[in-house]
């Protein structure tokens, strides 16, 4: 069975950095996408970024481009979002899922596996 597992959550002033990990195990399949996705109390949950196994390819949100960044380590058994210049915007709990397919983008329904979440809170 497929368990994502984050990480690195915590509590930072704005203009800080924090590194996000999610180390997926029970991964059989060769394709799939992992995205990272937040949602802060009162709001929906929103994509923020996503990465293909097959070719590492990525999409990111408007919100988020040019101050994160997701990367993969060369097993792709853990996804990292590296998040700087943070703003108390960014506050929410960020998850992790995982997409049956290579061409998921950052829409909530295309993911099919989700990790627990990690709080993010960014003080002003």
């Amino acid at each position: 069975e497929v368990q994502l597992v984050e990480s690195g959550g915590g509590l930072v002033q704005a203009g800080g950095s924090l590194r996000l990990s999610c180390a997926a195990s029970g991964v059989t399949f060769d394709g799939y996408t992992i995205g990272w996705f937040r949602q802060a109390p009162g709001k929906e949950r929103e994509g923020v970024s996503c990465i293909s196994s097959s070719d590492g390819s990525t999409t990111y949100a408007d919100s988020v481009k040019g101050r994160f960044t997701i990367s993969s380590d060369n097993a792709k058994t853990t996804v990292y979002l590296q998040m700087n210049s943070l703003k108390p915007e960014d506050t929410a709990v960020y998850y992790c899922a995982l997409a049956l397919n290579t061409m998921a983008t950052t829409w909530v329904d295309e993911y099919d596996y989700w990790g627990q979440g990690t709080q993010v809170t960014v003080s002003s």
